[in-house]
C-alpha cells in the first residue's frame, strides 16, 4: 500500500510540474508580447535620434535615404507603417473573437505600404492599396458575414445568448504556430 502511495504522489509531483512548465511557457510569451507593445512609444520614437542627412552612417551600417532625402523623414516613414503592422500583427493572433479575420485587412494595407515605402520609388505610398486589398476584402467579407448570419440563424432557433454563441464560434489554437498552421 504504501508504494501505491508513493507512486501516485509521484505521479502528482509530475503533473504538476507540467503545469508549472506551461504556465511558465506562458508568463514568458505573454511578457514578450507585453514588452512589445508597452516599449511601441519608445520604438516610434526612434526616429528623432536619426539625423536629418542624406546619409546616415553608424558604426554598423549606412543607410542612404535616396528618393526621401532625409534619413530622419525615411526612418519616420518606416516607423509609421510597421508600428501599427505589429501591433495589428499581435492582436491578430492573440484575438479569440469571431471576427477576428476583419484583422487581416488592415494588416495587409500596412503591410504593403511598408513595402513600398520600402522601395522608396512611388510618389505617392498610399496609392494602389485599394487594387491590393481587394482580394483580401473579396475574402475576409463574405466569410464574416457568413458566420455572422450563422450565429444569428443560431439565435433565432436556439436559446442561447449571444456571448454564448461568440464562444463556441471562437477558435483556440493551441499556440502561435497552431494559429499559423489554421491558414496553411
Amino acid at each position: 500500500m504504501d508504494r501505491q502511495q508513493h507512486k501516485l504522489r509521484r505521479k502528482k509531483e509530475n503533473s504538476l510540474n507540467g503545469d508549472n512548465s506551461k504556465l511558465s511557457r506562458s508568463a514568458i510569451v505573454g511578457t514578450i508580447i507585453a514588452t512589445i507593445i508597452a516599449s511601441t512609444p519608445l520604438l516610434y520614437s526612434l526616429h528623432e535620434s536619426v539625423p536629418t542627412d542624406a546619409v546616415w552612417d553608424t558604426f554598423l551600417f549606412t543607410y542612404k535615404s535616396g528618393v526621401w532625402e532625409d534619413a530622419q523623414y525615411a526612418m519616420w516613414v518606416y516607423t509609421s507603417k510597421i508600428i501599427p503592422l505589429i501591433l495589428l500583427t499581435i492582436w491578430f493572433f492573440t484575438c479569440r473573437h469571431w471576427w477576428y479575420h476583419a484583422i487581416l485587412v488592415p494588416i495587409v494595407m500596412f503591410a504593403f505600404q511598408a513595402v513600398i515605402s520600402w522601395n522608396g520609388e512611388a510618389g505617392n505610398i498610399d496609392e494602389g492599396t485599394f487594387v491590393v486589398l481587394l482580394p483580401v476584402l473579396v475574402l475576409v467579407v463574405p466569410s464574416i458575414y457568413l458566420i455572422r448570419a450563422k450565429m444569428f440563424n443560431k439565435i433565432n432557433y436556439a436559446d442561447k445568448t449571444l456571448e454564448e454563441l461568440e464562444a463556441e464560434f471562437m477558435i483556440k489554437p493551441k499556440g502561435l504556430w497552431g494559429k499559423v498552421k489554421q491558414y496553411f
